[in-house]
Order: C-alpha cells, then sequence, then structure tokens
C-alpha cells in the first residue's frame, strides 16, 4: 500500500466512520508512517501536552478524540470534506511549535505553523486547491475561539473573516475544545456561543463605520 493508497482510505474513515480514530490508530502502526508525509502524522505521538489543559496525553491522544467528535458533527458542516481533514490536522504544527517554558509545555503559534504544514501535506496527495485553502484556513483560525473570548491580543476578527467561515470555525473549535478528557461540555458551548456573538458584534461595529 502506498501512502496515496492510506491518504484516500484515511478519507473514505473520516467521511464514513462513527468512531474515525479506531482506523487512525490501526494504520498509524504502519511503516508509511514513519516516513514524509504521513509522519507530519506519526510525530504528534511524540509531542507532548500541558497535562492541565490536556489529560489525555500526546497530541495524538487529542486529535484522535477530537475526529471523532467532529464525525458526530460533521453533518452541519458545509464542508464535510475540508471539516473533517481540518480536524484531523488542526495541531499539525505542535510537533515544530512545542517548548517547555518556565516549566510549562507551551505551543505558540502551532496554529500558524501547523496551516502552512498542512498545505505541504495535503499537496502531497492531492491538487485540489479550494480543499487545500478550506483545510489550512481552518488549521489557522482554529486557536481564535480562545483568543476571541478571553479578549487576547492575538484575536483577529477581521483577517479571520476575511479567509473564512466563522461557523466553520465555531464547529471545528467546539470539537477541538471536547477533545479532551474531563471536559465541561456545557461550558465549552457556552464558550462558542460567546465566540459567535463577538463576532456578530464585531461585524455589527465594522458596518456602522460606513454610516
Amino acid at each position: 500500500m502506498t501512502s496515496h493508497d492510506i491518504f484516500h482510505q484515511i478519507h473514505i474513515h473520516l467521511l464514513g466512520d462513527e468512531h474515525p480514530s479506531i482506523y487512525l490508530n490501526m494504520i498509524s502502526e504502519t511503516e508509511l508512517f514513519e516516513q514524509y508525509p504521513l509522519k507530519l502524522l506519526s510525530n504528534l505521538k511524540k509531542a507532548n501536552q500541558s497535562p492541565k489543559h490536556h489529560p489525555e496525553g500526546s497530541v495524538w491522544n487529542h486529535t484522535m478524540l477530537v475526529i471523532d467528535e467532529a464525525a458526530r458533527v460533521k453533518n452541519e458542516s458545509n464542508s464535510k470534506k475540508a471539516f473533517m481533514w481540518a480536524a484531523l490536522l488542526h495541531d499539525i504544527g505542535k510537533p515544530d511549535s512545542t517548548k517547555i517554558r518556565n516549566g510549562r509545555i507551551t505551543s505558540y503559534d502551532h496554529d500558524k505553523i501547523g496551516a502552512e504544514l498542512a498545505r505541504k501535506f495535503l499537496e502531497e496527495f492531492t491538487d485540489d486547491d479550494d480543499f487545500i485553502r478550506k483545510v489550512t484556513m481552518l488549521v489557522r483560525w482554529h486557536m481564535q475561539i480562545l483568543f476571541v473570548v478571553k479578549n487576547l491580543p492575538f484575536a483577529d476578527i477581521e483577517t479571520m473573516k476575511s479567509q473564512v467561515d466563522i461557523a466553520e470555525v465555531a464547529l471545528l473549535g467546539l470539537c477541538d475544545r471536547l477533545g479532551r478528557l474531563y471536559v465541561d461540555r456545557r461550558k465549552e458551548e457556552e464558550n462558542i456561543r460567546a465566540f459567535m456573538e463577538k463576532c456578530s458584534a464585531y461585524e455589527t461595529q465594522d458596518s456602522n463605520v460606513f454610516v
């Protein structure tokens, strides 16, 4: 089996399985996952995360939880293909950005690094530019849920709106937040509503500039 064959099989399971993590966990043990570009996924197993925020462990463990959450809600997406691949690749930038700072495990800018890695990964398998753009933009902006809700200086609603569907970011963001152990689902759903409300309020403020 070639890497292109596995890409096709991953696609089938992402779109068709109730728990695509079962197939991903099985196929990740093959030798092809030690070769580029699939090694970018294999690297997630070696990337540690803050136990406070991610008690499930590695980025791979988190990603498997996220794709299973995404599989439950994929029919709410306006682009199921891009949505499911974004769920799989959303933290692909963490292995290259993870560092220990002051005794804490951090992964600053993994969204930006991940967008570029996701693009390179997908370009190895497809020339569908629209699909690649949708996936990479979701990867690029998936951290805005946190930034916007907490009023952090990294929030950039205006640029995000110009590049991606806010509702898709919210849907992926919910799966990302729920893809952890011991999570408070109600609290995370409230965070998503707050994100959407702030983005909507920004649109109103933006339109008033021209009144």
